[in-house]
């Protein structure tokens, strides 16, 4: 695949190596001992691997049980030795069995510049648009995508795509067709596929928001003739004012914040507050700590996230709520592999 280079604000999507710097800023008193047991123990649980995969079992039993144990490896050890043991199961020859999985190979060489993309996600939905790819996946591949795209992590955002969907419907429901909705890094706005009311032109406007091309072309194609509107921007753009968008009854950022440190996440909520209307709601997502897969995804899928806990999410909206003028909630979903703050401005 070709990777187009796009330039990105450096806040709104963040690369894998500038979110390691999160982590590796300091190191333990017990670093280099650390390390030494870390990768012998990685290089154990990847050799495990590779022999199962040469002795052609059920490839959807090894990437479970490899998944198992990168996540309790990924938990054991400080957060700088796990940066260093990352590469060393990249570079190892059971990655080649791995990168067979469309979805895996897709994170992994990030074909449009960056993590988590609009694309990324579809394979998740198993949308048509990724068809082709699975199609001409090897029969390994095949079988592991059947695993990776039901993993808890999937579901997930599954899970998170149609809550934004009810959301939508909801509000829509309780503003009698003047309902105007804010999305931010919209990616394909594949919620709005499933929205009644965006169907029943009941929604007056749908800003979507995203700053890679791809997305604005694909959102642009598939709602032409609706209320959607997709405009080319950033989280620097609205946290300098760039973009004059107006009042929303909903703003939400359901796959951004896994990418924004904490100083960033406070300011970019701060703003979107400021854009509600009364009684207007802002939610925004992040995948929780005790993701089970996220060894996985942060080796052979090279997908780093900043993995959030509720009184993470908390620490974000008390910094950025103004005293008694908002109605706040912080909880996980139904697999509790996402946490969700909900914010509302009183009227």
């Amino acid at each position: 695949m070709s990777q187009l280079q796009i330039v990105f604000d450096g806040e709104s999507l963040i690369t894998p190596q500038s979110i390691a710097t999160e982590f590796t800023s300091s190191r333990s008193e017990f670093y280099d001992e650390q390390f030494a047991t870390g990768k012998a123990e990685l290089a154990l649980i990847l050799q495990i691997a590779q022999q199962q995969f040469a002795q052609e079992l059920d490839p959807k039993k090894i990437i479970h049980r490899l998944a198992g144990a990168l996540h309790e490896t990924r938990a054991k050890f400080h957060p700088s030795v796990w940066q260093e043991l990352i590469p060393v199961a990249q570079n190892h020859p059971v990655s080649d069995f791995f990168l067979q999985d469309p979805f895996t190979r897709w994170s992994f060489e990030k074909p449009r510049g960056y993590s988590g993309d609009a694309q990324l996600l579809d394979f998740i939905y198993g949308h048509p648009s990724v068809a082709g790819e699975i199609a001409k996946a090897s029969p390994v591949g095949k079988a592991l995508y059947d695993y990776t795209k039901d993993a808890s992590s999937s579901v997930a955002v599954r899970e998170r795509r149609d809550l934004l969907t009810q959301h939508v419907d909801q509000i829509a429901a309780e503003r009698g067709g003047e309902a105007e909705v804010l999305t931010i890094a919209a990616g394909h706005l594949r919620e709005a596929n499933r929205s009644v009311a965006l169907k029943e032109g009941r929604i007056k406007r749908w800003v979507a928001l995203d700053q890679d091309p791809f997305s604005i072309g694909s959102i642009n194609r598939d709602f032409r003739g609706t209320s959607v509107e997709a405009i080319d921007g950033s989280v620097r753009g609205i946290l300098t004012r760039a973009h004059k968008l107006g009042k929303f009854d909903f703003v939400y950022a359901a796959g951004l914040y896994d990418y924004l440190p904490h100083n960033v996440a406070v300011k970019l909520t701060r703003r979107c507050l400021q854009m509600l209307k009364p009684n207007g709601v802002f939610l925004f997502a992040n995948f929780a700590t005790d993701i089970g897969v996220d060894g996985y995804m942060e080796t052979f899928m090279n997908w780093a996230l900043l993995l959030r806990s509720q009184s993470d999410m908390w620490r974000i909206v008390n910094e950025s709520v103004d005293g008694s003028n908002f109605e706040t909630h912080v909880t996980f979903g139904e697999n509790r592999n996402v946490v969700y703050a909900t914010v509302q401005k009183r009227a």
